[in-house]
């Protein structure tokens, strides 16, 4: 049977009061898809803020999705081809393919190599949530980490499968050097990734808890467990997502190798503080460094041969850093 992927209708509750926006929002099911409108509705704005996230059905088209894929080839190719491993200060993590070969599979500043994409990234059919973001919100394609390409594929070669438990709040700490306010991921998502096929993990609500929770609730970027309260964030091709980054969230493995595992998705920075583009020779900084230096520590752990012995092994191995 064909896969149901309807999104909410709306059309009796576009002119909601707030409270009566809540109520809504709270008697429909996580799963909720919504459509993208010329405005965030009521119910949509409720849901975010009940629970820290929002699905949008097909946003992008399917030759749009098709097009924007082949600029990211096209974009990994030219990184190869010069020898490119830092794109304003931020490192480009390639991994390997099934064959062995070259893979990348983290980018920051993927429109700088790409008119197209940066066209349209900034299309008005995402005035929407620029608002939602703020009055004075900008898409930030020179800041912070601009648009970030993420390629997740489970092979002996990968650098990321996956990535563990999270919040967004260690990256604003080491760039402010404060505890983050709202600040909301906004994502494009390229391929059908079911529950099966592991993905995006929330934890709703999580984005309303305090500092020490935020902090510690889990080991970041270490803790890879199933939880219990989490949510899995359903895609299909072309859909976009937006989830409050100061929530615990996860990529969860897929349990498939090779081609089946693939799953690409693309995040948008919406800035709202003062502009601070990066220049090309921008410095790496410390949290980027940091997490570099774990992803070059799985790299290499991925390649080490596996010990054998009369000593036991784990049953359970020990999630690795994401």
């Amino acid at each position: 049977m064909p896969e149901v992927r309807d999104p909410v209708d709306e059309a009796a509750w576009l002119s909601l009061a707030p409270l009566a926006a809540r109520s809504v929002a709270l008697s429909l099911p996580l799963s909720t898809r919504f459509q993208l409108r010329d405005d965030i509705t009521p119910v949509q704005f409720a849901f975010l803020q009940q629970h820290g996230f929002l699905v949008f059905d097909g946003v992008a088209s399917a030759p749009e999705v098709q097009r924007a894929l082949a600029e990211l080839d096209a974009v990994e190719q030219h990184l190869l081809a010069e020898g490119i491993d830092k794109v304003h200060g931020v490192p480009v993590w390639f991994g390997e393919g099934p064959d062995g070969e070259p893979r990348l599979q983290r980018m920051g500043f993927a429109s700088v190599h790409s008119d197209w994409l940066e066209a349209f990234v900034t299309d008005a059919r995402f005035e929407p949530i620029r608002r939602l973001i703020g009055d004075d919100a900008r898409i930030g394609t020179r800041e912070k980490d601009g648009v970030v390409f993420n390629r997740y594929f489970n092979s002996g070669g990968s650098l990321r499968p996956g990535v563990a438990w999270h919040t967004d709040s260690l990256r604003d700490v080491f760039y402010n050097g404060t505890m983050p306010g709202p600040m909301l991921n906004v994502g494009l998502h390229f391929d059908r990734i079911r529950p099966e096929d592991g993905g995006l993990r929330v934890l709703p609500g999580t984005h309303q808890q305090g500092s020490l929770s935020t902090l510690f609730r889990k080991v970041h970027f270490y803790t890879d467990d199933d939880d219990p309260d989490e949510v899995m964030v359903e895609t299909w091709p072309g859909d976009l997502t937006v989830h409050d980054g100061r929530m615990w969230h996860r990529v969860k493995a897929s349990p498939y190798t090779g081609e089946r595992s693939l799953r690409r998705s693309m995040y948008v920075p919406y800035v709202v503080d003062a502009y601070a583009p990066k220049q090309a020779d921008a410095p790496t900084n410390a949290y980027m460094r940091l997490f570099h230096r774990v992803i070059q520590l799985k790299g290499l752990r991925s390649r080490l041969p596996v010990r054998t012995g009369r000593r036991p092994r784990r049953s359970t191995p020990r999630s690795a850093p994401g």
